[in-house]
């Protein structure tokens, strides 16, 4: 799952977390926050768990509350099919768009666990997960108060095959790599199959069952069922893309308000919401206000001030400035929240076919400098990276691609640079940034700097769009013209399978170094097809060889997350699933 935050994609600053932080701290020492939150290895798992939610301890109906995201433009639009950032997923998969499946925060251990959402349990596969059966709850409706049916959860699903229609949704990657049809079924928009996916036939419904047929075993389609691109989208016309993404039906506790792209979502409450029917959210709050694209030295001066702004406010970070003293005021309103993240410098491998100069972009990459410049904290916030696979990734190795951690040492970059018969000239370099984020424009200017020293000549291009919404489209002009991009990727659950594949397998949507090598691709093929037992294993030894052999992208960081809560928000937590605070359980003390 991709990052929305263009900030740290741009300046290839990181993202993920210190998996070595365990639990929780009650006194800070230097570097660390009030509240450290570990990210999950494994996720447990309830298929007994029943609607309502646990009542949060002490938590008060009425309020509106406000999150603040810095420098993140958030999602283009809400259509579930087309949802795969954790900005616009972590709120719609908690608020607003229901699924099969879905995550519960425990409140004792802050531990996730996957239960039922609109489905009874967590599935029923068959002996080789090659047909998964589905059971809908039948007192689940959507904001209008219609039931939502079968039939509309199995419409949801099919359309998560369009991949032309919705080429940046996560069906590009799971359903049309597992479903039945896969690369043979277009999806119903593409196919012109209308409402009923009658061309498919992966899919099927009798009575509140809804049959799933996969293309090669799955047996972590329980946990794929908690993404909102497996619930339910409207029959016919009601939920025709593109229009459809900027006016959809709610089915959770809360309901579009309004909807600025890049600017503010406003959530009401969904009267015809029934928390009965629901095992793991919370209607707690009268009103949801998201701000994107904030600026982080504004955001943490409301958040820092204690007034009136503040006290029912959530913001998505804290800047480097600030953060001592936000450590020393906050106390369990900074929440520092670890994910399962990696950010990557994407360098074209069609275009820089040398891995000594993949290399020497390694070591000419100015890793402190830009993480301070773009607000990040040093060893809170980032930690150095060394793969694809983040900490306590089961399968996860420690190994080094040029036998050692890259650090910034440009004078070792000119020297590959030299072996790869650039020694006479600089190594041209043609990126984007972020112009929009003040943060992201000074981080780029140290990247500027640090690749400079290290022997490359960059041109950089100031874009006031997501760069992802320039690396996703293969037609775009200043596309073509690059040679280095990025990505943000974070697990879509605990395993590889949802790391390596997204990344390096040939035309992947998020593949933005263009990286192809069939070996690579033969693996990453064969591994879901050996025992359960062997997988992780596997992962973790192919994640060496592609970092060893070839090199293709470029691993800055891992990441914690840094929350903050205002005075009146109760439950401040993180949810470590997806890495977002834990809107589920927010509620306004009164």
């Amino acid at each position: 799952m991709r990052r929305s935050k263009p900030l740290a994609v741009v300046a290839g600053a990181a993202l993920f977390a210190l998996a070595a932080c365990g639990g929780s701290s009650d006194t800070p020492t230097s570097g660390e926050s009030r509240t450290q939150q570990a990210a999950d290895t494994e996720i447990a798992k309830n298929a007994d768990m029943k609607g309502p939610a646990p009542d949060i301890e002490g938590a008060t109906a009425g309020g509106t509350i406000t999150v603040f995201l810095p420098g993140d433009p958030g999602p283009n639009d809400l259509d579930p099919t087309n949802g795969w950032s954790v900005t616009g997923n972590s709120i719609q998969q908690a608020l607003t768009s229901r699924s099969l499946t879905q995550y519960y925060r425990d409140p004792d251990t802050g531990k996730m666990i996957l239960v039922p959402d609109l489905a009874t349990d967590l599935g029923t596969p068959n002996d080789d997960f090659t047909e998964w059966t589905f059971t809908i709850r039948d007192d689940a409706t959507w904001q209008t108060g219609e039931p939502i049916t079968a039939e509309e959860v199995a419409w949801g699903i099919c359309r998560s095959m369009d991949s032309d229609t919705f080429p940046s949704g996560p069906g590009t990657e799971y359903s049309q790599t597992y479903f039945y049809g896969a690369g043979k079924y277009n999806g119903p928009y593409t196919e012109k199959d209308n409402d009923t996916c009658d061309k498919w036939g992966g899919v099927s419904v009798s009575g509140q069952d809804v049959t799933i047929k996969m293309a090669k075993p799955f047996p972590d389609m329980d946990y794929w069922g908690a993404f909102m691109a497996m619930g339910p989208a409207p029959l016919g016309k009601a939920s025709t893309p593109p229009d459809y993404g900027q006016n959809i039906l709610s089915n959770g506790p809360y309901m579009v308000e309004s909807f600025r792209p890049s600017e503010e979502l406003t959530l009401v409450k969904n009267p015809q919401w029934d928390p009965a029917s629901d095992p793991a959210r919370h209607q707690y709050a009268d009103k949801w206000v998201f701000k994107f694209d904030q600026d982080q030295n504004k955001v943490d001066q409301i958040m820092l001030s204690g007034n009136t702004e503040s006290q029912a406010a959530v913001a998505i970070g804290i800047g480097s400035s600030n953060y001592e003293r936000a450590n020393s005021e906050l106390g369990d309103r900074l929440v520092q929240n670890a994910e399962q993240c990696v950010s990557f410098l994407s360098p074209d491998y069609t275009k820089i076919t040398d891995i000594n100069v993949r290399k020497a972009l390694a070591y000419a990459y100015p890793y402190q400098d830009v993480w301070l410049a773009s607000g990040e904290i040093p060893g809170v916030t980032r930690v150095p990276a060394n793969g694809i696979m983040p900490p306590g990734m089961a399968g996860k190795k420690d190994f080094y691609a040029d036998g050692e951690q890259f650090t910034y040492q440009p004078e070792k970059s000119k020297e590959l640079l030299a072996e790869a018969g650039y020694e006479d000239k600089p190594y041209p370099i043609t990126m984007v940034y972020y112009e929009v984020d003040p943060l992201a424009v000074a981080a780029q200017k140290q990247l500027e700097k640090g690749f400079e020293e290290g022997g490359f000549d960059v041109k950089s291009i100031p874009v006031q769009v997501s760069p992802y919404d320039i690396w996703l489209d293969p037609d775009n002009k200043i596309n073509k013209t690059l040679n280095l991009r990025g990505v943000n990727w974070c697990s879509d659950w605990p395993s590889a399978l949802t790391m390596i594949p997204p990344l390096v397998k040939t035309g992947a949507t998020y593949n933005t170094s263009q990286f192809s090598e069939p070996s690579v691709d033969k693996e990453i093929a064969d591994i879901p097809l050996m025992p359960l037992e062997d997988q992780a294993a596997a992962w973790g030894d192919l994640d060496e060889t592609i970092n060893k052999e070839y090199f293709p992208i470029i691993p800055t960081a891992f990441r914690n997350s840094l929350f903050v809560f205002g005075e009146q928000v109760g439950n401040p937590s993180g949810d470590s699933s997806i890495g977002a605070p834990n809107y589920k359980g927010l509620y306004v003390s009164q």
